[in-house]
């Protein structure tokens, strides 16, 4: 037997958190009656179980797949603006999977999809404090003071950052490139810091996760990940969920 929500989230229908908020809002039946207590014990082979009258199907391969996403489009399965998804880019991959994490409209690079509900709990829940990697085209030339407050902590409007990992790569005609390392998770929160040292970003592209690197996969390719960038991933996870 194994809590509902888990189910859920190694079944690809969503990371554990918003499969957690599915069976709050009373969206998933088992064996034809609504569970809404969180921690619900199932068997996912001889239960039936559903999420808005839809069957969960047992035993789903597990997909990973990087993706460099393009600016233009939004980190969502779906959008009531009718603006282009990541999911358009990945239309031919049969399994059902969904983005982990985001990157938000005008940012471009590494994003990871899958139906692995526990990896993607793994690497977006903000206590675990997984590094993220960019790189940012600013406005301007940083000096080292503005340098200093991005590494030690930039108040936003949300509270402080915590401290990031900062380096000046290059100058160019009268920007520069910056790479940042991060391992919080906040809205827009790269850009925000640079508008917080008064450098506004041009541009901004994630090339890592954690020991996962985009390396020369083409703006709007993508790619399944080879055996031994999964293990690395899933030794993240298993610390994760050993801490939980």
């Amino acid at each position: 037997m194994e809590r509902l929500q888990k189910v859920l989230a190694k079944a690809g229908i969503a990371s554990r958190r918003k499969s957690e908020e599915l069976i709050k809002a009373g969206r998933v039946k088992v064996n034809g009656e609504v569970v809404t207590r969180l921690g619900t014990k199932v068997d996912p082979v001889a239960d039936k179980i559903e999420v808005d009258g839809k069957p969960v199907p047992a035993g789903e391969p597990k997909i990973y797949i990087m993706l460099n996403k393009p600016r233009g489009y939004v980190t969502t399965v779906s959008d009531p603006q009718g603006r282009n998804t990541v999911m358009d880019l990945v239309k031919d991959v049969p399994q059902r999977i969904y983005p982990v994490g985001r990157l938000d409209y005008d940012t471009e690079g590494l994003l990871l999809l899958t139906n692995d509900g526990d990896l993607a709990y793994a690497l977006t829940h903000p206590r675990h404090e997984v590094e993220k990697t960019y790189l940012a085209l600013v406005q301007g030339h940083p000096g080292e003071k503005a340098l200093e407050r991005l590494r030690s902590g930039v108040l936003l409007e949300d509270g402080w950052t915590s401290p990031a990992k900062v380096r000046l790569l290059r100058r160019e005609k009268g920007n520069t490139w910056l790479e940042i390392k991060i391992h919080e998770g906040r809205n827009r929160q790269v850009r925000r810091m640079c508008d917080a040292v008064g450098h506004r970003v041009l541009r901004l592209k994630r090339t890592a996760v954690a020991d996962l690197y985009l390396g020369n996969l083409r703006v709007g390719r993508y790619r399944s990940l080879t055996t031994k960038e999964i293990r690395k991933l899933k030794e993240i996870e298993k610390k994760v969920l050993d801490k939980s």
